[in-house]
């Protein structure tokens, strides 16, 4: 199975359709007057879809498990065509396309097995994938392309040299994989003069996003909160939330970090913990998301 512990959970919904061609008219007939022999073929397939749905990881051993918290079958009867269609939704971290296409082929596969004795021309057609929506390629293609974004890693022994730094990195990698174009890195100590220094600098620059890692924790050294708190214009909690609650599902000392965000005029500055998994993880739970500020930045109206 694909590793998807990374991602968030959103609305995931796909419809699927199968078309069932019948040999007659007679057949359509039977089964709308409820005549066909081995009982109501629209009702007793609809179980069977939903009974495939739910059995689909069991079947298809790339399929996660998931919730299934909607299913809809609707038929759609056009001269000697039955054209089924399989709505399933969920809120999870991956997308439940298989599941409506297995549920729309186990309801015309239970067609065929009820209608065979009647008709012996049916044909299963069309299995296809209609429509789906949820997760992160529904949104990426909303933002902009043209941002740019400062990285600082606040650290005494890495600016001292005593360490390497890799939290930094790893937020310049995630920036570039969501096109952000990374115009500044560096290190500097727990100095809460020099952060303050930094966010005014960037800020003044013209900069989009000011992230920093480290300085988030307890220490008697951890002053980023501090420093940056009382630049910004406005806090933003629903991205605080967002880094804890996710790191909080993988590992109980996320509730220890200091996470800021907030923006400073059109600016966004975010304030990352200094680990490396803790500055992945908060990346993994914000981005890409996060960068539709910048539209609400520009007065676009939340969709």
């Amino acid at each position: 199975m694909i590793d998807i512990t990374h991602k968030n959970s959103t609305l995931r919904i796909a419809t699927a359709q199968a078309i069932v061609k019948v040999g007659r008219l007679e057949t359509i007939q039977a089964i709308e007057n409820g005549t066909v022999p081995k009982g109501d073929v629209f009702e007793m397939s609809k179980a069977a879809g939903l009974l495939g749905i739910k059995q689909t990881p069991h079947l298809l051993p790339d399929c996660h498990p998931l919730p299934i918290e909607f299913t809809g079958i609707e038929y759609e009867i056009e001269d000697l065509e039955i054209r089924i269609l399989v709505t399933v939704k969920t809120i999870y971290k991956t997308g439940v396309e298989v599941e409506a296409m297995h549920g729309a082929s186990v309801v015309a596969l239970n067609m065929y097995d009820m209608l065979k004795p009647i008709d012996k021309e049916i044909e299963i057609q069309h299995i296809r994938l209609v429509h789906k929506k949820g997760g992160k390629s529904d949104f990426k293609e909303r933002y902009k392309n043209d941002l740019t974004a400062a990285v600082i890693v606040c650290s005494d022994t890495i600016d001292a040299g005593q360490k390497e730094d890799r939290s930094g990195k790893i937020i310049v990698q995630k920036l570039k994989e969501c096109h952000v174009e990374v115009k500044e890195y560096v290190i500097i100590p727990d100095e809460k003069n020099e952060i303050i220094a930094k966010t005014q600098e960037y800020q003044n620059s013209g900069i989009d996003m000011i992230l920093f890692t480290g300085g988030t924790g307890l220490s008697k050294r951890d002053h980023t909160p501090e420093a940056l708190i009382p630049l910004l214009d406005k806090r933003i909690p629903g991205i605080e939330e967002a880094i804890r609650k996710y790191g909080q599902d993988r590992t109980p000392y996320s509730m220890l970090s200091r996470s800021v965000a907030g923006t400073i005029g059109k600016t966004l500055v975010l304030a990352l913990p200094g680990s490396s998994n803790g500055a992945g993880e908060s990346m993994d739970a914000i981005f890409p998301s996060v960068l539709h500020v910048f539209k609400i930045l520009k007065g676009a109206r939340h969709d």
